[in-house]
């Protein structure tokens, strides 16, 4: 960064080609959506690059990037909150919808059950993050997917390391609960509060 900030066109091109399928996965995971997860990982770049002259390496550089974006991706919740947008992919538009054939036959590399159970299971690992507020989601997304540390995340969030604690406590007891009914502990799937039949 400290080259980018000198005007090293190549830095910043090898910085962008380091961090962006990170931050884009990052994004994605704050945002729900891939499309929108790319549009922000070029605005955090964007700002980054406009910001460079005022870069002061106090803390580690993925630190300064990760608080922009974690400063983008809530600014993008809100908004999307204000006004909500219904997306349509137009590839999966038309009389019948997307044909079953055509979208098997671009997986065929696992077992169709295997597959099938891949999908559902991020499909609802994806819901489950979705349901954490915004705060909790962030917080998980750099624990889990960045491997940031409490440290790391409270400076990224601008919070207290206490305040960091607790806030992944909260969303790790909220994902447990909307995954209760997937969580196996030694091959028995948990107790949710279901009669025995």
């Amino acid at each position: 960064m400290l080259r980018v900030r000198d005007d090293d066109a190549e830095a910043f091109a090898e910085l962008v080609e380091l961090y962006h399928p990170r931050l884009v996965t990052v994004m994605h995971h704050v945002v729900g959506s891939a499309d929108e997860a790319e549009d922000l990982a070029q605005e955090v770049f964007l700002r980054v690059f406009r910001g460079r002259k005022k870069y002061h390496p106090k803390a580690k550089f993925s630190t300064w990037l990760y608080t922009i974006a974690n400063n983008l991706a809530l600014n993008a919740l809100r908004n999307r909150q204000r006004k909500p947008v219904v997306p349509l992919n137009l590839r999966d538009s038309g009389p019948l919808g997307p044909r079953p054939v055509e979208q098997l036959a671009k997986d065929t590399g696992a077992a169709p059950g295997a597959r099938i159970e891949r999908q559902e299971l991020a499909a609802v690992i994806q819901d489950a993050l979705a349901g954490l507020n915004e705060r909790q989601r962030v917080a998980v997304v750099l624990n889990k997917f960045e491997d940031m540390n409490y440290a790391e995340i409270a400076e990224v969030m601008e919070m207290s390391v206490k305040a960091v604690k607790s806030l992944l406590s909260r969303a790790r007891e909220n994902l447990r609960l909307a995954l209760r009914d997937y969580i196996y502990m030694e091959g028995v799937p948990s107790d949710n509060g279901a009669p025995d039949e």
